[in-house]
């Protein structure tokens, strides 16, 4: 018998190559922001969540009005706080001028 034709081989080997590609890719999670925590799941597939330019993001007294025209109310379900001094937006596709945003991270102003 020749060292191709062991049985029982290509078994072993194919449970070997398993147990190692299940070490090597970690769990499936978002993207992370650039400080290096992770954008909430429902808010990303991968590459719609972005650190945004201050001067995109303004408060105003009914919400947040986002440069591309879009006014997200204080008590809107799709705010999160965000875990650094930035906003971030989350918009289908990373597209940064689409009209409809999925979640907005908000800095903590120590309020």
């Amino acid at each position: 018998m020749t060292a191709d034709h062991v049985p029982g081989r290509n078994v072993a080997v194919t449970v070997l190559v398993l147990v190692c590609s299940s070490l090597l890719c970690g769990p499936v999670r978002a993207h992370d922001a650039p400080a290096g925590w992770s954008y909430d799941v429902e808010c990303c597939s991968g590459l719609d969540c972005y650190q945004a330019p201050a001067s995109d993001v303004k408060e105003t007294r009914d919400g947040y009005l986002l440069s591309t025209g879009e006014l997200i109310p204080y008590s809107d379900r799709r705010i999160r706080p965000s875990r650094d001094e930035f906003f971030h937006e989350c918009k289908p596709g990373g597209q940064t001028a689409s009209p409809r945003s999925l979640c907005l991270y908000v800095p903590n102003r120590g309020l």
